[in-house]
């Protein structure tokens, strides 16, 4: 049994900062691709936010704004890091090795 392709696909857009939540589910044609999602959200417009300094995921994934979406695609806009996890781990690390270490506990039999 053939069944015809839909006529649209569900795709849902998130966004999320301090202070600021939103989701917004669409419905876009078969081959749409991330930019076409965002663009049609609104919420680059809604936020005020900088194009340029915004990267994509799909469920988490980096993803291009060229990449193809499918039906039940969840679309993340992602901010740049404030810090860089790897220099503060570092610097927690140096800032640690003075102390004295942690034994663990034996377990009485």
């Amino acid at each position: 049994m053939n069944v015809p392709p839909s006529a649209t696909i569900a795709v849902s857009v998130a966004y999320a900062a301090p202070g600021i939540e939103a989701l917004v589910t669409l419905a876009l044609p078969p081959g749409a691709t991330v930019d076409d999602a965002v663009a049609q959200s609104g919420i680059v417009t809604r936020f005020a936010l900088d194009p340029s300094v915004l990267q994509f995921a799909i469920f988490g994934q980096r993803a291009a704004g060229t990449t193809p979406l499918a039906d039940g695609d969840r679309v993340e806009l992602t901010r740049p890091l404030v810090a860089d996890p790897k220099r503060v781990r570092r610097k927690r690390a140096a800032s640690n090795a003075n102390r004295e270490p942690v034994r663990a506990k034996t377990l009485r039999r």
